[in-house]
C-alpha cells in the first residue's frame, strides 16, 4: 500500500483534545468531525487538507483520552497517514479500529511543513518528493494493511467471516 500526500506538520504531545475539541464529541460521523479537526491550535487545517495528505508530528502523538474520535476526525478531514516520532498506545489501537495508518520515524524533523511524500507502507521507505531523502522505517505489517484497506477492524472481521458458519 502507498500513500502519497502533502505534509502537515505538527510537534510534540499534540492530544486527542487537540485533534478533536471535546464540545464536538456528540458527533461519532467522520466527516463533521473531520470538518473541526485540528481547530484549536490550527484553526485552518481542515480546510486546508486534500484527500491523501499526512500529518507529521513529534514524539507522544494521540495522548490523552481514549476517545476514538481523535483518529476518526483526521480519518474523516481527509488525512490518508500519520507519521509521528512516537505515539500514545490509545490512539495506536484507536486508529487501527478506523483504518487510518501511522508511522513511527524518528527523523520527524527532517522533514518540512508542505513536503511531498510517498510512504510504502509494506517496505516501510518513506521518500520525500520534495528534498529527494529516504527514510527507512519498519515495515507496516501485512495484516494491519489488511485491516487499514478494509476500511478499520470492524470491515475486517465482516470481511474474514462471509462464508464462515457460525
Amino acid at each position: 500500500m502507498v500513500i502519497k500526500g502533502t505534509v502537515h506538520k505538527f510537534g510534540d504531545d499534540i492530544n486527542t483534545d487537540d485533534i478533536i475539541a471535546a464540545k464536538y464529541l456528540v458527533s461519532t460521523e467522520a466527516k463533521e468531525l473531520g470538518s473541526h479537526c485540528m481547530e484549536t491550535i490550527a484553526p485552518e487545517f481542515a480546510r486546508k487538507v486534500k484527500p491523501g495528505d499526512i500529518i507529521v508530528a513529534g514524539k507522544n502523538f494521540g495522548c490523552g483520552s481514549s476517545r476514538e474520535h481523535a483518529p476518526l476526525a483526521i480519518k474523516g478531514c481527509g488525512i490518508a497517514a500519520v507519521i509521528a516520532t512516537s505515539f500514545a498506545g490509545i490512539f495506536f489501537r484507536n486508529a487501527i479500529n478506523i483504518g487510518l495508518p501511522f508511522v513511527e520515524l524518528s527523523d520527524t524533523g527532517k522533514i518540512s511543513d508542505g513536503d511531498l511524500l510517498e510512504i510504502d507502507l509494506a517496505s516501510g521507505i518513506i521518500k520525500n518528493l520534495t528534498t529527494q531523502a529516504t527514510f527507512k522505517t519498519q515495515a507496516f505489517p501485512q495484516f494491519l494493511q489488511s485491516i487499514v484497506e478494509d476500511g478499520g477492524l470492524m470491515n475486517y472481521v465482516k470481511e474474514r467471516r462471509k462464508g464462515i458458519n457460525v
